[in-house]
Order: structure tokens, then sequence, then C-alpha cells
């Protein structure tokens, strides 16, 4: 393969690994049922005079497989960060008993499993697109190294190589969203 085709294809896979890691991290803010901490990671409470993320006033962390507990750093902001936690509109109920704060999960119906694993889908296929993207603009700076001199031969090679990192990534969200899809229809 020539020189110049390498560094791009090592281009093209980090960029790929990137929304791999992207999706991973959009599917596990999906809640399937069970208590992760994860789930509060979107929450913001007024701490200090600023907004600031829950991670960073307090841990969290799980009981058991359907409670989370919220333990602040600070037991003054207890009010504030319970008050993040209702505003960020997660379907939760925390209750307060002055140290920490705990979340029942409540379980998933059929109808709201159903939207769940219809934005796993979505998400995949934005990832999807996001990685399509990605082979074009990768096949188009080939395509313009052939009219600086690069032959017919290594921009094919060039542009096989990127087919195959395609589909093999392609095929890593594909068998994301099964599992995914797989943890959420699991009653």
């Amino acid at each position: 393969m020539n020189e110049l085709i390498k560094p791009m294809i090592d281009g093209m896979e980090s960029a790929m690994e990137k929304c791999l890691s992207h999706t991973e991290h959009e599917f596990s803010r999906i809640r399937a049922g069970k208590a992760t901490p994860n789930m509060l990671d979107s929450v913001q409470a007024e701490v200090y005079g600023m907004r600031m993320p829950l991670n960073q006033v307090a841990t969290v962390s799980t009981s058991d497989a359907r409670t989370l507990v919220v333990t602040p750093f600070d037991k003054t902001s207890i009010g504030p960060i319970e008050r993040g936690i209702t505003e960020a509109n997660l379907g939760f109920n925390p209750t307060n008993d002055g140290n920490i704060i705990r979340i029942t999960v409540p379980a998933l119906t059929e109808d709201r499993r159903r939207d769940l694993v219809k934005n796993v889908k979505a998400a995949a296929e934005h990832a999807k697109v996001t990685i399509r993207n990605e082979r074009k603009d990768y096949n188009e700076l080939i395509r313009k190294l052939k009219t600086d001199g690069m032959s017919e031969d290594d921009m094919k090679a060039g542009e096989d190589k990127i087919q195959q990192i395609t589909n093999v990534n392609v095929a890593k969200i594909d068998s994301l969203m099964a599992a995914k899809e797989k943890e959420i229809m699991t009653v």
C-alpha cells in the first residue's frame, strides 16, 4: 500500500473508534430497567452559586438492581442535588433522608421498552451514518491523491481497505445494538 494512504487509514480507524466509543456511551445512558450510576450523568445541580455536574458534587452508586444512592460530598448541598435530579426529568422520584438521596428506578412497561429499543436503533443508525460519512471523506482524499500522481492500483487498494474497515465498524455497531436491544427487552 502507498505510504501516503497508511496515515489516512490510521486516521480513519481512529475516527471510527471514537464513533464506537460515543455509541457505547450513548447506549449506556439508555436504561434497561436496572439501576446504573451513569443514568444520572446528565444531571446538574445548582451548588455553590453555579451549575455543576452531579459527579462533581456527589458520588452515585447502586445498592441493589433497582436503587441508586447519591451521597453528597457536602451535606448542605443535598437539597440542590435533589432538585437537580427532579429537574432533569428522568422519570425518577428521589427521596432524601438528610444524608443521602435514594432513587428507586421504576420497572419498565412493555411500551416503554419498545420506545427504548427505538432510541437504541436511532442511535445506532446515527453512528452508522457517521461511519459512512468518514468513509466518503477518506475516499475523496484518496481520489485527490490520484490527481497528484498516485497509481490507479494504489487508489483501488486504499478504497478497498477503507471499505473493509467500514464494514468491520458497522458490524460492531450492529452487535452493540443487538446486545442493548436484548438487555432492554429482557424482563
